[in-house]
């Protein structure tokens, strides 16, 4: 008990070390809306807090709580984003003293810490790294420079075939035992799934600029209807953030430069995914053979955490925002699953053609807030994670999803065909 109440507070404090750096900032630039899609930073900040506050000070330890009046300012569901910016939210130094407070206060009550509490724990965690990867997104649509250090580089690029056989047969889909996992990643149940084939590794930049310089973004028969209308209304001609100046080019947090084709083309929308998938003759794999793919190992009839296996291997995905950008598709030869297919986790976030929708025997769990609301036909799953997304919610069973337009994400995508 001692080394887990130890690997809890070590976690708890990088992830409260990483929202730091991406809050350090002028109080103007924090409290200031970049996008109505995003809120403003401050806002992420204090909610951070006030969820922590929640589900680890008053859920789990039944202390009292420390600034009621605040709770709805910060519930997701009760202001939507556009409109946070006219909320009274707290000012940068009193946010940042906010959560400070409820973290030492956290950290106090992991000596009485209770085994049925390490799972809000454990999603308290994840929360506050999934909205790290959100101000992320947040910066990559400001304008001025954002730096950060970047700290790993892949060790290389291996050949690779351009895709892979996965056979008939049923597999585990998610997962029953995991005390990490979400609500909508459970039951495990088995799921039987015909012959595809399925692309090695991510589509990449050079790939997709084939498809833009073929007129593929003026060509109706490659699209879904809804992405057509989306398309001509938004007069979208490429992913976000390219535009071409004699080469195509690219910003990324704040800097521009040239488009690396070797890289998984990001910042592209389910709809782009899909029109790509058809030009190429292809489709956009479902959410169970993206799975199949990830865990499942044939020869040991068994559903692995992660591709290369159920232990955590720094050196074989990128995540965690050490690289803060794709690595070349190809990268990450050892990290591959058991059938070969590499990338699964990190690079980019990865669209499938699966609507999000709970698993047969699903129950909402610790609120239906978190994932029971957003189930139906208007958002598609993502699956995998990105560069940006820390390895404690990045799994295989890790489900993601967005809207089909949502380009600011850090999400590309791989193509499948039926065998």
């Amino acid at each position: 008990m001692d080394a887990l109440k130890e690997r809890l507070a070590a976690e708890l404090i990088a992830a409260r070390e990483r929202s730091d750096r991406l809050t350090r900032m002028e109080d103007a630039d924090l409290v200031a809306q970049v996008s109505p899609l995003m809120s403003p930073l401050v806002w992420d900040l204090a909610h951070i807090g006030n969820y922590e506050e929640l589900w680890l000070l008053r859920a789990a330890a039944g202390i009292e709580p420390m600034r009621p009046e605040i709770d709805t300012l910060y519930d997701a569901f009760e202001h939507p984003r556009a409109t946070r910016p006219s909320l009274p939210l707290l000012p940068p130094d009193e946010a940042r003293a906010y959560i400070a407070t409820v973290r030492d206060k956290v950290l106090d009550t992991l000596d009485a810490l209770r085994p049925e509490n390490v799972a809000l724990f454990e999603m308290v965690i994840q929360h506050e790294h999934q909205h790290d990867e959100t101000m992320l997104a947040t910066h990559q649509l400001r304008r001025a420079p954002f730096h950060l250090r970047e700290e790993d580089r892949p060790a290389g690029v291996a050949p690779w075939a351009p895709e892979t056989y996965i056979p008939a047969g049923p597999f585990t889909m998610g997962t029953s035992d995991d005390v990490a996992a979400y609500d909508n990643e459970r039951p495990a149940h088995r799921v039987d799934v015909p012959a595809y084939f399925i692309d090695t590794v991510p589509v990449s930049n050079g790939d997709y600029a084939a498809f833009v310089e073929s007129g593929g973004y003026d060509e109706e028969r490659w699209w879904h209807p809804e992405g057509w209308k989306w398309r001509q209304g938004k007069r979208i001609e490429a992913p976000a953030f390219w535009f071409k100046e004699g080469v195509w080019l690219r910003r990324r947090l704040g800097e521009v430069e040239p488009v690396p084709f070797d890289q998984p083309v990001q910042h592209v929308c389910w709809y782009e995914a899909d029109a790509y998938a058809r030009w190429a003759g292809r489709r956009l794999p479902t959410e169970a053979e993206w799975e199949k793919a990830a865990s499942w190992d044939p020869e040991r009839q068994k559903a692995h955490r992660y591709p290369w296996g159920d232990v955590y291997l720094p050196d074989r995905a990128n995540l965690g925002q050490r690289r803060l950008q794709p690595a070349p598709v190809g990268s990450y030869a050892e990290g591959a699953s058991p059938y070969g297919v590499r990338q699964l986790l990190g690079d980019v976030w990865e669209w499938t053609s699966t609507s999000f929708h709970g698993y047969p025997g699903f129950r909402a769990h610790p609120y239906r807030e978190y994932s029971e609301v957003f189930f139906g036909p208007d958002y598609k799953v993502l699956r995998g994670g990105s560069w940006a997304t820390d390895p404690t919610a990045a799994r295989t069973t890790f489900r993601n999803w967005d809207y089909p337009i949502r380009r600011q994400i850090f999400a590309g995508f791989r193509c499948a065909r039926s065998a």
